[in-house]
């Protein structure tokens, strides 16, 4: 019997593994994806936002500003990519001033720093290409950027470092009391036992809910369509831009990312299906309209790629934090919609504390809190770069050209705890395939790489895992 079993590897099933595994604890996490980071996690406006948007006294304004304030320090302890770039919510004219007055007072109230509003001449310094037309502005210093995929997935080795389990490929089917205390969870690979159950599910966590407690919850999946821009458009904005919220969220952004790409997005869509992450024209439409209100000129046209995700909105608009009243040992982070990522360290730090004291659980005396991530040769120095290269001429063969990742990132990314086996598990952890041509070149290339060290044939190698095959047959066979 376990002592937690953990639903759903995204970033926040990810961070409570991390937090947890500070203490002596048989833990582990069960995802149905063939890798960490495959959800809500892996489609997000990668912002870390300041925490002024949350209304006052929610669940949500106090683990946002918690888990924004945790990050840097988070990030250095896991080698993340973060940036305190800043935040500014443009408002376009004079009626709409008292709703950004409001957003002003309300941040204070969370306990955002740093807040003030601006007006127009200082907002067309900070941001040259901001409509001329805008008359001012909320800037948040304190609003930042990360990479969703690294982040996620160092919690996930750092969790798997200090003994957490990750059984990957495995679908929670049931969840039931056990007669002798605790929980059964069914799944596709066999029955676990854990005395406590945390449901990071996502879009599909309302399920795992409701089979255990009276007490009726329900989840939305919220479609956002976002548009990735080439890194020459990486200088078009230096901060992430705001319009004011709306009924349906934060509406469209403009921002940097981490990794010198522009993005947009997103749209707000509600619809039924679960899996609904396929992007639409009508949605990548309403996105560029929206968008250009802002920021006009917004070079569109040099999109390399359009996505979708969804955010788990709970009918209470509310984040579902904490033991279900009516099934003891069954802990919700539930509704976790934006900001979730913002809020990821300090949710994963509370259930752990939660469950610490549940559980009696004493101090881990060999846990590792830090992390080192995958080596980028781009970041050396000329002479540290061919020093490394003499050493291991790997790190000399590039595989991707658009982003410059050598087969030593690979290599590194394939071997680590929990690493890659698909094509899309190597571009997260690389940015391999994440370029302008989009993997056109490359794919072949790591599509080797993966078969040769997993030992496997290439046919079997996979985009996504599951029936995502590649290869489907050979020019050969069908002579």
């Amino acid at each position: 019997m376990y002592d937690v079993i953990i639903i759903g590897a995204g970033v926040t099933g990810s961070a409570v593994a991390r937090f947890l595994s500070r203490y002596q604890v048989n833990a582990c996490v069960i995802e149905r994806e063939e890798d960490v980071c495959c959800g809500t996690s892996k489609a997000n406006s990668a912002i870390i936002h300041a925490g002024f948007d949350a209304a006052a006294g929610s669940l949500k304004a106090r683990l946002n500003v918690q888990g924004s304030v945790m990050m840097p320090a988070l990030a250095e302890e896991l080698d993340v990519p973060f940036r305190r770039n800043g935040s500014l919510v443009v408002c376009m004219n004079e009626e709409d001033r008292p709703k950004l007055q409001a957003l002003y007072e309300n941040g204070l109230k969370n306990g955002v720093e740093g807040l003030e509003i601006i007006d127009s001449q200082r907002l067309r310094e900070m941001e040259p290409n901001i409509n001329p037309d805008a008359v001012a502005a909320l800037w948040a210093p304190t609003g930042g950027i990360v990479c969703p995929f690294h982040l996620t997935i160092a919690l996930a080795e750092n969790a798997n470092t200090n003994g957490v389990e990750f059984k990957l490929n495995t679908e929670v089917k049931a969840i039931s009391p056990r007669k002798e205390g605790g929980w059964a969870v069914q799944t596709d690979k066999g029955v676990f036992d854990a005395k406590c159950i945390v449901n990071a599910a996502g879009v599909y966590a309302d399920i795992f809910h409701n089979m255990v407690s009276g007490e009726k919850i329900h989840i939305t999946p919220r479609r956002g369509d976002y548009c990735l821009l080439d890194r020459s458009t990486g200088d078009f904005v230096s901060h992430t831009i705001f319009q004011l919220p709306g009924a349906l969220g934060k509406g469209v952004l403009v921002s940097p990312t981490i990794h010198g790409n522009t993005i947009v997005g997103p749209t707000a869509f509600n619809i039924e299906d679960r899996e609904g992450i396929n992007t639409t024209a009508e949605g990548i439409a309403d996105l560029t309209a929206k968008a250009g209100t802002t920021v006009p000129n917004l070079p569109i046209r040099q999109v390399i790629t359009s996505f979708a995700g969804l955010r788990a909105h709970e009918d209470g608009d509310e984040f579902l934090v904490g033991e279900v009243a009516d099934a003891p040992g069954f802990i919700d982070c539930a509704g976790i919609e934006s900001p979730g990522l913002s809020s990821a360290p300090a949710i994963g730090q509370e259930v752990a504390e939660l469950l610490r004291d549940k559980l009696d659980l004493q101090e881990n005396p060999n846990y590792v809190g830090k992390r080192k991530g995958i080596l980028d040769p781009k970041t050396l120095s000329k002479e540290e770069r061919t020093a490394l290269i003499k050493e291991q001429p790997a790190y000399g063969q590039i595989i991707c050209r658009c982003e410059s990742v050598s087969e030593g990132e690979i290599l590194d990314a394939i071997h680590r705890p929990l690493g890659a086996k698909s094509l899309d598990g190597v571009k997260r952890r690389t940015r391999a395939g994440m370029g302008r041509c989009q993997s056109g070149f490359c794919s072949p290339r790591v599509m080797e790489i993966l078969a040769r060290e997993l030992g496997v044939s290439q046919s079997d190698i996979t985009k996504c895992g599951g029936a995502s095959k590649l290869i489907v047959g050979t020019a050969k066979d069908r002579v």
